[in-house]
Formats: structure tokens, sequence, C-alpha cells
């Protein structure tokens, strides 16, 4: 048998050459290292059944990398396809791939999956593991396909989808591609007799007893290839990782996001809610939390005002000549709503975006290069027709206000506005308690954009550039960009560890073009101004949400709906409580005094549950020092405080923003 060589290649070591006999495998290179599940090889994943050959790069792939949690997690969903049809056996196989934390598949069934079925199905999935099945790799001819699998009416289609059209199907790509189509086998470790198959692209783990910890999470109805106008199948999600203990915190993390999550708060602390009678994505804020909306956005409003933004109001309607003229009935028409029909058949929008209306405030008459940068701002309300499946509270909504800036400038001043607009932006963000912050560079969609490559090229290297002042890590995001312009969007991760997408800043060349947009040059001559779009919160709605859950509803003071709450021992101290709140709303605070008939106890867990920052006692001892106690949301308390100093200390903490 003749050596063959091969290049091993690790990140952190320089390739090592090693010479091999014929027919060795990716398991055999990699033998001892328990940990690596597959391998790269001549830069394609491939099984660590995988016969290498001469001259081929090899890469080991381990359990805990990005590709080795897919392969995890696909090879999961396998497992939890076959015990599905071995609980449920007229059930048909749709797709199932790898996501974020975990994986699904979707299932013809004749009934919706109960939550005891899915103990059933991961009952079955412990057994299947502990048989170690093997994962056996098989191509397979497009008729053979078709022949094996005539009893899967949705495989066969994706067969049909073989090709660029695959990657356009919801998560058809782990399945089949532009290449050969492959039947994966699960064979019994003993026997090798045929358990179950499926179509897959693969790669998969060696066997199913290298899946240390799983777990099903819940079952949901999903339509096919994610279109509507499919039939609606059951999806059942689930989660895999490399151990037990980071399955048990991931599950940990889990139950403290949805002790956070906005919805839960939002009607535990009365805030805001969305009436069935209004429709899905449309919310409507509550006292409560119409005060935390309110200080948000006067906050936010002289901040621009001390950073030299003009303010402006729009309408929420328009003829739908003016989205023609921006290009959003072209690239963005499925976002927006229906047309209305007035005016003798002239078609009116429900505005998506707040910048067409922005660009005709620009052009409303001549402007000059002494006005530039001219930076107009608004707290415009838009709406957006959002798939119900997306729908979720306020961070995927229908209707919204966003914090929606336009900056025209100048192509000189166009670097230093951008590098002024992202300090402001992250300085701002940082006011309202956020820290950890990373830059995503978003760029041309190849397929989707309008203007020269030349003019994108440019003002993608400018936002390169200032982003790259800041200090801050840039990710890049290939095709992210609008049809307009490239975007830098600033991500922060909140108290869990949760990524979120904020302020967006886009560099716009187009919409002026497209618009005729001009101002008058130092020179007499006619020039077209640079646009910058600029959203802080992104919106109103979304950041509240996110703010919500980073605080899981307990705001800071100055952002608190109710910032402190007098608490009588009885009922002969309410007077003297109310005197106390009295001064506390003179000085701009917001107070309350509880004169329920509760006791105090309870009157102290109900300002607990409600999240207040400062709980002010007073009974007979206090009043006759002039003062009050404190009890703080941690539990510690202060007693015998001046009702100056008290006074002090609460607005102390809503000046400098701080949490108590």
């Amino acid at each position: 048998m003749s050596d063959l060589r091969v290049i091993i290649k690790r990140d952190s070591a320089s390739p090592e050459e090693r010479l091999v006999t014929t027919g060795t495998t990716a398991a055999e290179l990699f033998e001892g290292e328990r940990s690596v599940v597959a391998a790269r090889v001549a830069g394609q994943l491939r099984d660590l059944a995988h016969v290498v050959a001469d001259g081929d790069e090899v890469e080991p792939v381990d359990i805990t990398s990005d590709d080795g949690l897919n392969i995890l997690r696909h090879s999961t969903a396998h497992v939890m396809a076959q015990a599905v049809q071995e609980i449920f056996p007229q059930a048909k196989l749709g797709i199932g791939p790898p996501i974020k934390d975990g994986f699904y598949y979707d299932f013809d069934v004749e009934q919706p999956f109960h939550p005891d079925d899915l103990k059933r199905v991961e009952k079955k999935m412990q057994e299947i593991v502990k048989r170690g099945q093997r994962f056996s790799r098989r191509p397979v001819s497009d008729e053979a396909a078709r022949e094996e699998l005539a009893g899967e009416p949705y495989k066969l289609e994706l067969i049909g989808l073989k090709g660029s059209a695959a990657d356009a199907a919801e998560g058809a790509s782990a399945e089949v591609g532009a290449g050969e189509l492959t039947i994966y086998d699960n064979l019994d470790a003993k026997t090798g007799d045929l358990c179950w198959k499926d179509l897959c692209r693969g790669p998969h783990l060696p066997t199913t007893r290298l899946i240390p910890a799983f777990k099903l999470m819940r079952s949901a109805a999903a339509y096919w290839r994610g279109s509507e106008k499919n039939k609606q199948l059951q999806r059942i999600y689930g989660t895999a990782w490399p151990t037990k203990d980071e399955l048990k915190a991931h599950l940990d993390f889990l139950a403290e996001a949805e002790k956070r999550d906005h919805r839960k708060l939002g009607s535990e602390l009365d805030l805001f809610s969305i009436p069935e009678q209004i429709g899905s994505g449309l919310a409507v804020f509550h006292p409560k939390g119409g005060i935390i909306r309110r200080v948000m956005e006067d906050y936010s409003r002289r901040r621009h005002e001390e950073e030299g933004y003009e303010f402006v109001y729009t309408p929420h309607a328009t003829k739908g000549k003016l989205f023609e003229t921006s290009g959003h009935l072209d690239w963005y028409a499925d976002g927006m709503y229906p047309p209305m029909q007035l005016d003798e058949g002239v078609d009116y929008y429900l505005k998506p975006m707040n910048c067409p209306m922005h660009n005709l405030v620009f052009d409303a008459r001549g402007r000059s290069y002494r006005e530039l940068p001219l930076r107009l701002f608004e707290f415009g309300t838009v709406y957006r027709y959002e798939k119900s499946g997306v729908v979720h509270g306020l961070t995927r909504a229908r209707g919204f206000t966003q914090d929606d800036a336009h900056i025209y400038c100048t192509r000189e001043q166009m670097a230093d506005e951008l590098d002024k607009t992202l300090t402001f932006v992250l300085n701002l963000l940082r006011d309202y308690g956020l820290e950890d912050f990373y830059l995503e560079l978003s760029t041309k969609d190849e397929t989707k954009y309008v203007g020269s490559d030349e003019v994108w090229e440019e003002a993608t290297e400018v936002l390169r550039q200032a982003a790259e002042k800041q200090g801050l890590p840039l990710v890049p995001d290939p095709g992210g960009a609008a049809f307009y312009g490239p975007k830098i969007s600033v991500q922060t991760k909140d108290a869990i560890g949760r990524t979120w997408q904020m302020s967006t800043i886009q560099l716009d060349f187009n919409l002026p073009e497209r618009f005729d947009l001009e101002y008058t040059a130092a020179d007499g001559s006619r020039q077209r101004p640079v646009m910058i779009h600029r959203a802080l919160f992104g919106s109103i709605e979304r950041f509240f949400a996110v703010l919500l859950e980073h605080y899981a509803g307990a705001f800071p003071a100055w952002l608190a709906p109710v910032q402190a709450v007098g608490i009588p021992i009885g009922d002969g101290h309410v007077p003297y409580l109310e005197d106390f709140a009295a001064k506390a709303r003179a000085k701009g605070l917001r107070v309350e005094v509880d004169s329920s008939s509760d006791r105090m106890q309870k009157k102290i867990r109900n300002a607990q549950k409600q999240k207040v920052p400062f709980m002010v006692i007073a009974g007979d001892e206090d009043i006759a020092d002039n003062a009050v106690s404190f009890r703080y949301r941690d539990g510690s308390q202060k007693n015998g405080i001046p009702v100056e100093d008290a006074l002090a200390e609460i607005a102390d903490a809503v000046a400098r923003r701080v949490q108590v």
C-alpha cells in the first residue's frame, strides 16, 4: 500500500505533514482525540469515516466549535425524527436543520403534538442514543433517492429543488444542495442492520453514543418551507450540548430569560398590552409604561438638541408615488401594508420609513452649503407588515415609533459627521445603562441594490474607517445592507449576555440622487448632498423591551414609573407621608403613598413586586424626628434619615441615573 501525504492543520499550531497509507480515514488521523467529531477536508466538512487522499489538507472539527455544535445538533435532530417515526409510523418527514443553540424537525402528523408526546419521544431518543447506532453516508442518484423515499412526499419535493433553488427553501440546504444527493443510514451497532434513514448532506457524528446531552423544548405549528401558502406541519424544537453541565447552564439561562420576558413583565408591571381588538403587533402603553416611554423620549430629545438636531413631524400615510421615487415599492413592498385607494383610485400607503418624507423637507426650499450638515430628527411612527409567525411582543411589531434622524452633509463633511454620529449614539446608549458593545458592518447585497459599485465601495470604506475609530470589535455582515447603502449596526449585550441590535447608521449616496436633492456650494455650483440615515433606539418599542429585559423590570430610579412609595406603619402616619410625597413631587420626583387597608408587610411586598426603587417608611419615631426610613429593592434598610436628606438621596439617584 503506497504512502499518502496529508497536511494536518490546527488553529494554534503550524501545519503538520504526515505520511499515511492508502485508505486512511479522518477518524484514524485523529485517533484518541475524543472531542473531534468530524473533519474539514480540502475546505469541505466531512464525516470521520471519510477516506483522505494524497495532498489533502485536513482540519479536526471539535464538538465545541460552531461546526461541531451544528453537527451534534443535526445528528440529534435525526435521532428525534427516528424516534417520532417509531412512535408515530404515519408521520411524514419535513426538514430538520440545526439552529442557534439547538435544532428542530418538521413533521406531517394527524394531530398536533401534546407535551406528553414529547416526553415519549425524548425517552425513545435516549434508547436510540444508548444503542450506539452508526451514521453511515451513502451517495445516491436522484432516481434512486426518489425510489427509496417514495413514501416521503416532502423529501421528494426537496429532491426536485436540488441546486440553487434549494438554498432559498427554509432549512433545505441541510438536506440537498448543488452536488450529489446522499442518504444517511442509521445502522445497528452489532448487526449492521438498517434502523432508519434520511435524505441528508451531512456530516454527522460517527455514532449516536456521541450525543452527550439533549432535551426537547416545545412543539409548534410551522408552514412547510416557511410559506403560508403551504401546508401547516408540526415542528418539535430541541437543544443539544457537548456536556450535561452545558445543557444545564443553557436551561438555567432560558429560565432566567423567561423571567425577564418583556411580554410577561409588561403585564405584571402594568406597562403595556397588545389587545386582540387592535391587532397583532400593535401595542398600547398603559400609564406606567407611558411614564417610562415619555422619560426615554424626553431625555433623547434633550440630548439631540444639544447635538444640533432639528425636529420635524411627518404624516403616517402618503401617496404611493413617493415610495416609487424612493425605491421602496421596488425593493420593500413585501414589508409594507397593502395600499388604500382614495381620491378616485390613488394608492396611499402607511409609511414603513420616514426618510422619503425627510427628503421632501430638505427639498422644500433651496439649501446652501452654510446650512450643512443639516440634522433632521423625528419620533416617527411607521408600519410594516410582518408575518404573523415573526411578530413578537414589542421587539418585532407591525406599528412602532423610530427615533429617526437623517443628516444631510457635503462629501467633505461625511467622515467627520459619521464619527460624531457614532460617538453620540454610543454615549447615549451608555446613558441608558448599556455598556457592552461591538459593531457590525453590513455590506452590499449583490442581488438587491441601487447605485454604482464605485459609490458603494466608497461608502463602505468611509463607514469602516468611522467604525474602527471607536476601538470596538468590528464584525463583517456580507450582504446585510439595505438596498440604498451600507450600514453600521451597534450590537449590545444585556445583563444575561444576550446580543441585541440597537442603533443603525447608513451612508446613502443613492436617495439624494433619486430625489434630485441639491445644495448651493461655496463656488455657486449645484451639488448633491450625502445622506446619513440614523436610528438610535431602532424603535422606541423595541428599545423599551430590551431595557425591560436588561433590568428585569427593576429600572433605575430615573426611568422607574414610581421612584418611591410611601409606606405608613399605621393609618395615622399617612398624612405625614403625603406631605413628604408633595415635597418630592415639587422637586420633579414621582412618589406615591400606599394608603390602602393592607398591612405594612403586604404593602412592602407589593412595592417589591412592582420593583419600586425606594420604599419610604414612617412611624411615630420618624415623625417625631422629622425623618423617614428607607427600604431598598435588595431588602436592605436605612433608618432615621432626615426628610431633606431623604429627598436629596432620591433626587441624586435620579440625576446620576444610577441603579439602587
